[in-house]
């Protein structure tokens, strides 16, 4: 089941709070040779270029759907190309800026991960992140528990996604650790004013449910759906409904 970069953008407003309160800490140098891992459409690091105009930007998603819509966008300091943070990791590049909004979420082993982001960093470089904290965030929480439950865990095969975000005191040492700087980390909690159950459906629908809902049928799907919606009505049974929404912001410069 591809990325669908409409069903993304239904709660833009909402995903691009955390992308502006994560640019702001970027310090503006010249040159500055940037990478935007998931850039998804391009829109957030089009924004990116035009605040850092001494700044070439690199977006870099896996998503062929989304980069779609990138097209457009590209200029002399603007580029993209489809590709996996891992395969990123595995070029000889080096970057001033490593930026990363609302997308390492979904690569794996932080532990590892992180080290190797931060070997790419020239000196002095800037690593700039935002994840939802998936682990401490109720619908993930709901998703997670719903894909444990028979009839669901024969559909998935026993498969599972549980999430790779370390909580905000792990990020701290293995940045530190790594030979990160002037570190400002924070949890920061993003709420979503929901009118009806189905906003907070809609919401995860465009993200963190997608790798489930490939592995079903169309026949399972329709069954973990309408058990997923019945377990949100359940957790959030006076409407209108706050989704305290969690997520980690982490800034940096590497010695």
């Amino acid at each position: 089941m591809p990325w669908n970069p409409d069903v993304y953008n239904q709660f833009k407003n909402i995903r691009f709070k955390p992308f502006f309160d994560l640019s702001d800490l970027i310090i503006a140098e010249t040159p500055m040779k940037a990478v935007d891992l998931g850039c998804g459409t391009g829109e957030q690091t089009a924004i990116l270029t035009e605040k850092f105009p001494q700044a070439d930007f690199t977006g870099i998603d896996s998503s062929p759907e989304m980069l779609e819509k990138s097209k457009t966008l590209e200029n002399e300091r603007l580029h993209f190309k489809m590709a996996t943070t891992e395969e990123m990791l595995t070029g000889n590049e080096n970057w001033d800026l490593i930026f990363s909004n609302a997308a390492l979420q979904w690569s794996d082993n932080h532990q590892t991960l992180f080290p190797q982001l931060i070997s790419k960093l020239k000196s002095n470089g800037q690593l700039a992140v935002q994840m939802p904290y998936q682990p401490g965030n109720t619908l993930n929480q709901i998703l997670s528990g719903l894909a444990e439950e028979e009839p669901f865990k024969t559909y998935l095969n026993g498969w599972n996604r549980p999430s790779a975000v370390l909580t905000i005191d792990e990020y701290a040492q293995l940045l530190f650790e790594n030979g990160i700087v002037e570190l400002n980390l924070s949890q920061k909690v993003y709420p979503i004013i929901a009118e009806d159950h189905d906003t907070l459906f809609n919401f995860i629908s465009g993200s963190a449910i997608i790798p489930y809902l490939e592995r079903l049928d169309e026949e399972q799907q329709k069954d973990f759906t309408t058990e997923f919606k019945k377990r949100i009505a359940k957790s959030f049974p006076k409407l209108p409904a706050i989704y305290a929404f969690k997520r980690i912001l982490m800034y940096g410069r590497k010695k």
